[in-house]
């Protein structure tokens, strides 16, 4: 349990997508504009992850890594399909942004209009993508922490997102020099969050 809090925790503080690594970022810039459109969003992004990096997991466990396809006959030990990771993991994320672009459309007619062209590009966001590559680098033990290493990216990704929506609201009745506006102030804004959640890389659970 321990271990798994650890998992969590890290995934949304310490190796946050957007502030550790600076994944995602032109989905993360373009729809921050207000805080709704950004929740959906990071909502959204976070479903994903929570289904594509276990089924990510077990692909790798069953079918990619060297010997994964022993349970099919033990002359499968020395194949070794990890090469084609990028290939099925972009598959399978694809899939399920399908599925939820599709129950948006059907129950958030509003939020589907505000995300646009960015919900499909959800397919080709990289956190999505970083999150199934960084469970397949780490090699998690089991399908519980891949989960929950999930889960916590797209809840770092959504913090990410809403928090600088909401800055950016704020950011509109104030006085910002013509040089900075648009994405100047974002990418200062950005740089700003991002050493705030270094002094999380403290934490010792």
């Amino acid at each position: 349990m321990e271990q798994l809090l650890d998992i969590f925790v890290r995934s949304i503080f310490i190796d946050n997508m957007v502030f550790a690594y600076f994944l995602g970022m032109c989905s993360y810039l373009a729809v921050s504009k207000n805080v709704s459109t950004a929740a959906g969003l990071g909502i959204a992004v976070t479903f994903v992850l929570v289904i594509t990096v276990p089924v990510n997991y077990l692909l790798n466990e069953f079918v990619l890594k060297e010997g994964a396809l022993v349970w099919l006959s033990a002359g499968f030990k020395e194949l070794d399909l990890s090469f084609l990771s990028f290939i099925m993991f972009i598959a399978v994320i694809a899939s399920i942004v399908q599925l939820v672009e599709m129950i948006v459309e059907k129950y958030s007619p509003t939020l589907y209009s505000s995300l646009g062209i960015f919900l499909p590009l959800i397919a080709v966001n990289c956190a999505i993508l970083g999150g199934s590559l960084f469970m397949q680098e780490r090699e998690y033990q089991n399908l519980a922490e891949a989960t929950v290493f999930g889960f916590g990216s797209g809840i770092g990704w959504l913090l990410a997102i809403v928090g600088i929506a909401a800055i950016n609201e704020k950011i509109k009745y104030s006085h910002i020099p013509p040089a900075l506006r648009g994405l100047g102030i974002a990418f200062l804004v950005t740089g700003l969050m991002g050493i705030a959640f270094m002094s999380f890389m403290g934490i010792k659970l």
